[in-house]
């Protein structure tokens, strides 16, 4: 059973900094496209970044409301994808999902991404 577990939520001030981990089960998890999501109350989930898999090129995308703040990595030797998150707004307050694209092609898309982990939270106070 494949399971996405995401860690290094928290409350922070805002201006702040926070790393999100996400350990993947996958046996082949360098063969995995990876999305980061997240969703605050009474809204829908949205794109924050991906990161393709590394035989791919390991090329990134973010979303506009985090680029120049936030960087996703990975490291395959470990099946772990990160997440840094630096000068936290307010705004940044949700839960944060990671996922992973066996296909390579779900980039924004959250429906075409094949598994997902169960969320962290993430609160940045004013």
């Amino acid at each position: 059973q494949v399971r996405l577990v995401e860690s290094g939520g928290g409350l922070v001030q805002a201006g702040g900094s926070l790393r999100l981990s996400c350990v993947a089960s996958l046996r082949t998890f360098d063969h995995y496209a990876m999305g980061w999501f997240r969703q605050a109350p009474g809204k829908e989930r949205e794109f924050v970044g991906f990161i393709g898999d590394p035989w791919s090129g390991d090329h990134t995308a973010y979303a506009d409301s985090v680029k120049g703040r936030f960087t996703i990595s990975r490291d395959n030797s470990k099946n772990t994808l990160f997440l840094q998150m630096n000068s936290l707004k307010p705004e940044d307050t949700a839960v944060y999902y990671c996922a992973a694209d066996r296909a390579g092609e779900a980039g924004p898309d959250s429906s075409k991404y094949d598994y997902w982990g169960q969320g962290t939270q993430v609160t940045v106070s004013s």
